[in-house]
């Protein structure tokens, strides 16, 4: 089993901000596999289905960005997952719109979402889906920035990016067909 966390903030006035990009990933994924969603006691809305032949846990951590690890540490405890278990979708500012790249491990790289599931699973042996929202202009706070919404065409950019590389890059990590490229271990 694997579980499948979008990292963003809950709540319409977040829903279509730069940082939300983590969920827009899940809410395209439980659609594409019918999985619904449902509120549960576990700090996060989950729902429970095959992809790729995986049995999957998907979940959106209702905790706000910057304690996605306290959810992500009551999915681990319930249903006794080891930190290998998860693979997080989250927004990256060091990335264009749009782009998407596979990370086995490492650092936050100064995004608090992945900085509190980093502290709560104890350790950065994380798999993680980076989706690209851009860098602010000089002079922008990033809070700013990554807590605004996209202009219409780099959306539309980032939508279509999740439609089509997201979700055939988590199809492939869960088939095995990504792997680490370290050799250190397989993804999945």
């Amino acid at each position: 089993m694997r579980i499948l966390v979008g990292l963003g903030n809950p709540g319409g006035e977040y829903e279509r901000t730069r940082h939300n990009v983590g969920f827009w990933a899940l809410d395209a994924l439980a659609e594409a596999y019918q999985i619904e969603l449902k509120p549960s006691p576990l700090s996060a809305h989950i729902g429970r289905g095959t992809i790729a032949g995986t049995e999957v846990i998907l979940a959106k951590p209702m905790t706000f960005m910057n304690r996605s690890g306290v959810a992500v540490r009551k999915l681990s405890d319930a249903y006794q997952a080891a930190p290998s278990a998860f693979l997080l979708l989250h927004d990256d500012i060091d990335l264009p719109p749009g782009t998407v790249r596979v990370k086995w491990r490492g650092g936050d790289a100064g995004h608090r979402g992945v900085r509190s599931v980093i502290e709560h699973l104890g350790t950065n042996e994380v798999l993680r889906i980076r989706i690209g929202v851009g860098r602010p202009p000089p002079g922008e706070d990033v809070s700013a920035y990554v807590l605004s919404c996209f202009p219409e065409e780099e959306r539309r950019t980032v939508e279509e990016a999740i439609r089509e590389v997201v979700l055939a890059r988590v199809s492939a990590l869960l088939q095995g067909k990504i792997r680490d490229p370290r050799g250190l271990g397989d993804a999945v």
